[in-house]
């Protein structure tokens, strides 16, 4: 059994861990969670209704936070040409093509994001063993297989994430930095839980979003009221009806 330390322990008392809090209290209390000792970052993890062994269950593609994640994503382009030289523009990490597959290859794997051009997906394909089990694949779904490159860049550097469910049913997102204003996290949050159920697939049936736990880092999980599912609603503290 994993032994926490005094800070999570009284962090845990501030609050009740099985009652469901609107989304702005939820905010504040993860704020006064954190440990303080670095810049933790705080994520949501929705549990959906969703049957994860059906294909057609299944949602993953991108969204923009409006604050960002409070961090600059490391993003690694396979392209040529002059869409190599947009990229380099747009300010991507690394750029390449051959020399950038035998890297990775080897073993490099430093950066969150992988962006290619249509091109060249017959190459980066051999990289699937090592980039799919890492959610790095690049994919049309989530728009990073793509020839406008440069914009897939600057999105990804000021905030873009991707979202996808895991084998049990359930999407994982950063919604920002414990030294965000509580007001920033819950527009970040609000912004994923707005595309995640424009996302709803046909086939799910039932309440569709079951449960949001947001945690920092090294932070207790605090549950969120999924009844809140629009912005002005946890703005104005009142749930949907």
């Amino acid at each position: 059994m994993t032994k926490r330390g005094k800070a999570y322990d009284d962090s845990v008392k501030m609050f009740d861990a099985e009652q469901l809090h609107p989304p702005a209290q939820a905010f504040e209390l993860v704020k006064a969670s954190g440990k303080k000792k670095f810049d933790e970052t705080v994520d949501v993890a929705f549990r959906l209704g969703v049957d994860p062994r059906k294909a057609d269950q299944m949602i993953r593609g991108t969204v923009s936070l409006p604050h960002g994640t409070g961090k600059s994503a490391r993003v690694a382009v396979f392209a040529a040409g002059d869409a190599a030289r947009e990229a380099e523009a747009a300010g991507a990490d690394v750029v390449g093509t051959d020399d950038l597959i035998k890297r990775i290859e080897g073993g490099w794997m430093d950066f969150d994001v992988a962006i290619a051009t249509p091109d060249l997906m017959a190459q980066v394909g051999k990289l699937g063993r090592a980039l799919g089990p890492r959610g790095l694949m690049p994919n049309p779904k989530t728009g990073t297989v793509t020839n406008d490159v440069g914009k897939t860049v600057a999105e990804f550097k000021a905030g873009k994430v991707e979202y996808r469910t895991d084998r049990y049913g359930n999407v994982h997102v950063p919604v920002g930095k414990a030294s965000f204003e509580a007001k920033a996290l819950l527009e970040n949050y609000h912004a994923v839980l707005d595309e995640i159920l424009r996302a709803k697939p046909a086939a799910s049936k039932g309440k569709f979003v079951r449960t949001a736990v947001a945690a920092t880092t090294m932070g207790p999980g605090i549950k969120i009221d999924p009844a809140f599912a629009k912005l002005e609603d946890s703005l104005k503290g009142v749930a949907a009806a």
